[in-house]
This record gives C-alpha cells, structure tokens and sequence, in this order.
C-alpha cells in the first residue's frame, strides 16, 4: 500500500494537469526510498521503477500498459491486470502472517544496489537513446503523413 503522502503528491500532479507518467513518477520515487530503506528489493533499477509504476496503476493512476513490441508480452500482460485490479473493489481478506514474514525475510536479503545513485544514472543513459529514438521515428511518420 503506497503512503499517504505519495497519493497526495500523485493527486496534486493530477490537479495540475500533469501526465500520467508524471503522477506515476511519485509512486515510483517512493519505492526507490523503499528499497533504499531495505524494506523492499530489486535486482536492478528497471525492476525497481516496474514496481513503482504497478503501484501507481493500483492506487488509480491511468498509466496504459506497453505497447506491443516494447516490451515481453507477460510485462504487457501483467500491466494490464493490476490496471484492473484498481478498477475492481478492494478486498479486506487478513493477509497470512506466513506468507507475510516470509516476503519480509526475502526482501531483506534482496540487494540494495538497486536503487543507489548509479544504477539509477545507467538505467537514466540507457533509456534516453531509446526515447529519442522513438520520438524520431514518430516525427517522420507525422512529415509523411503531412506531405
């Protein structure tokens, strides 16, 4: 359940007419904390940011699924689900203490490299190029469909 605070700070965004991306941004700072905190873990920076952006799609932020093609179809799948399970009514079921401190246990020995400076500066570098990339190509679909 994401904090009180990151809702509200999701919500002013929305009010201010920002993108969904941009709400959803706040979702993710929080899990980044999280992790940071060892309350939470990540293999890498991009599993740290997918956890953050489903968090964002469960308290309501209407982030679309990927695209076809940019990325695996289970990631596009799964996306899809928690979009819906925001949409459903939530559930009071008792979580299972079990199962409970058993996600406790696994996260704590999960690393934390995750969300350091650098592998948030790497991940940053390697997604630029592909934006641009995707931005370019969509600037000459729109000169040909001009002409």
């Amino acid at each position: 359940m994401p904090e009180k605070k990151t809702i509200a700070r999701a919500r002013k965004a929305k009010r201010e007419g920002k993108a969904p991306t941009t709400q959803a941004g706040e979702f993710v700072r929080e899990e980044i904390e999280h992790i940071r905190e060892g309350k939470h873990g990540a293999k890498n920076a991009k599993q740290a940011i997918a956890i953050g952006l489903s968090k964002a799609r469960r308290a309501g932020v209407k982030l679309p699924a990927p695209k076809k093609g940019t990325t695996s179809e289970r990631t596009r799948k799964q996306a899809k689900r928690t979009t819906a399970k925001a949409k459903a009514s939530p559930t009071t079921r008792r979580k299972s203490a079990k199962r409970s401190r058993a996600t406790t246990e696994a996260l704590k020995r999960a690393p934390r490299s995750a969300a350091s400076t650098r592998a948030l500066s790497r991940q940053a570098r390697q997604a630029a190029p592909r934006r641009r990339k995707r931005t370019a190509r969509s600037r000459t679909k729109r000169a040909a469909a001009s002409e």
